[in-house]
């Protein structure tokens, strides 16, 4: 791996050969896609948003129910379209053309969970009316919008008959949001395309990423007891890993109407929160409603576990494992998005930016409390040596207030792609459909599957500067956006498979 000092000396020199206009016959089929398709490609997306593609625990892909369901979907429209199709169980290919070269396309049909009382139509039923230009729905963003425009990219190609050497393939991984075992599994066998295109990020082109981690904090029932005054009796919020909460409630046995007026007036000083107070005799629920969003990007949530915590800061909370959780929140967490409390944790790379710490699920777990916070860690640090500056100022942490507590992390890998060959192109189409200048490659917080491919890059679906919805509870695409996609996939893969 190139030193980041030279490898930041370099980029200018990359891009600037990068300049060059797409060709007349990626143009010309690009634009045959959005005329021709326009309505089709919502058409599809409609039917796979129909599906409820969550994973369900204990059950393999290969025997999801609605897995197989969305796979014979997929079968159907793979012939239709005229394409050959090939289900390995957990990951479909669907191809187009001859060749020992190939170009890839990779996308993932698994959607992430979902409150259903959240919406104003059902998640699965693709939502066109509520808001207009909108298109809502689970996976209209992630991943399912990307893989009808990539059907109808291909589609376009085959219609015009493009002259292209490369055989194009879409993979569609069942499991990406919650299991890459089998994914990993089926590559051991299989030999992917040469070059690939990962369509689950942002644009222009992503070739980095942050790695995943969850470091686990417990507090044990054991400590509980019932102090004098008014105690903290639960603390509870969010809903999976991948999600800036927009949930949290906590209980107070023994409120006093001045306790409460004091969180209140804390709480009015907190931008983009919601709060719900309700008293039964003595006890007296705080419910925080926060923003939510995928957990790769905290700066686009309002996360709800960190402002309650924050708002309940108006005295000591002692005697209960719920008070010790919100005591460990508001020392070593705060309202803040990068570690910056957490001892010395905190670090960012110049290029994949600042390392993100955030609190995304708090349970109760028999009498104990646990919660996991969710980390997007860039170079410049092993995961060795950030796991003990973890510990230390935990160690330290809770030898003043809760001996007993536990710590554990699970400390991933950054990834970096420093020499994809299909950058330039990408480049080149992003700023020809965008008008943007000087566009260059991006890092995000996320992982994809780009990570298992040979000369993987992420290409979309998401802008650059845009609030990426796909794990939020108002997932959607625009219109515009969607088909402004297919064109720009429709014109990268003329281009790379030409």
């Amino acid at each position: 791996m190139l030193k980041k000092a030279a490898l930041a000396s370099l980029l200018p020199l990359f891009f600037q050969a990068a300049a060059a206009a797409p060709s007349p016959i990626a143009l010309a089929t690009a634009e045959h896609a959005r005329t021709a398709y326009h309505g089709k490609v919502i058409d599809t997306l409609e039917k796979m948003v129909a599906f409820n593609t969550v994973v369900q625990e204990g059950v393999p892909c290969e025997r999801n129910a609605q897995h197989i369901a969305f796979k014979a979907y997929l079968r159907e429209e793979a012939a239709r379209l005229g394409f050959d199709f090939d289900d390995a169980g957990c990951v479909v290919v669907i191809g187009l053309g001859k060749g020992s070269e190939r170009v890839g396309i990779v996308t993932h049909g698994d959607v992430q969970p979902v409150d259903p009382s959240k919406w104003k139509r059902s998640p699965f039923t693709l939502d066109r009316t509520s808001e207009p230009g909108l298109l809502l729905g689970r996976g209209t963003e992630d991943d399912k919008g990307p893989i009808a425009t990539a059907l109808y990219a291909m589609k376009a190609i085959s219609d015009r008959k493009v002259p292209v050497t490369k055989r194009i393939e879409l993979y569609v991984y069942m499991a990406e949001e919650s299991d890459w075992g089998p994914l990993e599994t089926y590559l051991k066998t299989h030999t992917p395309p040469q070059v690939n295109i990962t369509l689950d990020a942002e644009y222009p082109a992503v070739t980095a990423e942050k790695g995943w981690g969850l470091v686990t904090v417990t507090m044990p029932a054991e400590m509980a007891r019932a102090p004098a005054g008014p105690a903290l009796a639960s603390f509870t919020g969010g809903f999976f890993n991948s999600q800036i909460p927009e949930d949290a409630r906590a209980v107070i046995d023994g409120a006093t109407p001045a306790l409460e007026q004091r969180i209140r007036a804390r709480a009015a000083g907190q931008k983009g929160m919601r709060y719900a107070f309700a008293r039964s005799g003595g006890q007296l629920t705080v419910t925080a409603k926060g923003v939510s969003a995928h957990s790769s990007k905290p700066e686009d949530g309002v996360n709800a576990i960190a402002m309650l915590a924050d708002a309940l800061a108006v005295q000591p909370w002692r005697g209960t494992t719920a008070g010790a959780m919100v005591t460990f929140v508001n020392d070593l967490v705060g309202t803040g998005l990068y570690g910056e409390k957490f001892g010395n944790v905190a670090y960012r790379d110049d290029f994949m930016g600042p390392m993100t710490v955030a609190p995304v699920m708090l349970k109760a777990d028999g009498g104990s409390l646990q919660l996991n916070l969710n980390l997007r860690r860039p170079r410049g640090k092993t995961g060795a040596e950030l796991e003990r500056e973890f510990h230390a100022a935990f160690d330290g942490w809770k030898a003043a207030h809760a001996p007993k507590a536990t710590l554990k992390a699970q400390i991933g890998e950054p990834w970096v792609r420093e020499d994809a060959p299909q950058v330039p192109v990408l480049l080149d189409i992003f700023a020809h459909y965008t008008g943007a200048r000087d566009a260059r490659p991006v890092s995000i917080g996320g992982g994809t599957n780009s990570r298992l491919f040979p000369n993987a890059v992420s290409f979309g679906p998401g802008m650059p500067g845009a609030v990426y919805t796909g794990h939020s509870e108002h997932e959607f695409i625009s219109e515009k956006q969607l088909l402004l996609n297919l064109q720009m996939y429709t014109a990268v893969l003329v281009e790379l498979a030409k």
